[in-house]
């Protein structure tokens, strides 16, 4: 065992477990963060997305000994009161079905528009459809991307 300093949420975090533990049950056991959520365990379905250093990562399959000395965000930090563009058009546009999947979408969206503001419409479909929903709430997803970074391009002008 080990100890691992990283910034957590835009807070400094130390933690003692072994290098090799999954970043997502680090997350969620020792931390409490419970948003992220377990789908595949092999980086395939991108429920457990988080950010490292700005970049969408699997939770379930990044050891906590690589995040040493970098910045990690969870949904948890995407915004506490739900005022991110990104929230806000999937609230306007009822996303969510059974809800599962959202904060791994919510994240990968984020990502996208964090290195693409303006996105297309098959930029956003390329991008998105990496991340899995058993619902098909598919067509909203996208249509939240699409509503956010118009959002968001307004606040810039």
């Amino acid at each position: 065992m080990a100890s691992y300093s990283f910034e957590l949420n835009g807070k400094p975090q130390s933690l003692d477990c072994p290098g090799e533990m999954p970043l997502l049950w680090a997350l969620r056991d020792p931390l409490g963060l419970t948003g992220s959520k377990y789908g595949c365990g092999i980086g395939i379905c991108g429920l457990c997305t988080v950010h490292l250093d700005g970049t969408a990562m699997r939770s379930c399959v990044l050891p906590v000994s690589a995040c040493a000395g970098k910045s990690v965000r969870t949904i948890e930090g995407l915004s506490a009161d739900g005022t991110h563009p990104l929230q806000q058009a999937w609230q306007a546009l009822n996303v969510p079905q059974c809800g599962y999947c959202q904060p791994g979408q919510l994240m990968h969206a984020a990502s996208l528009l964090a290195e693409n503001p303006n996105p297309s419409a098959e930029q956003i479909a390329e991008h998105m459809d990496s991340v899995l929903c058993r619902c098909g709430t598919y067509p909203r997803i996208k249509q939240a991307v699409a509503l956010a970074a118009a959002r968001m391009q307004g606040e810039r002008s």
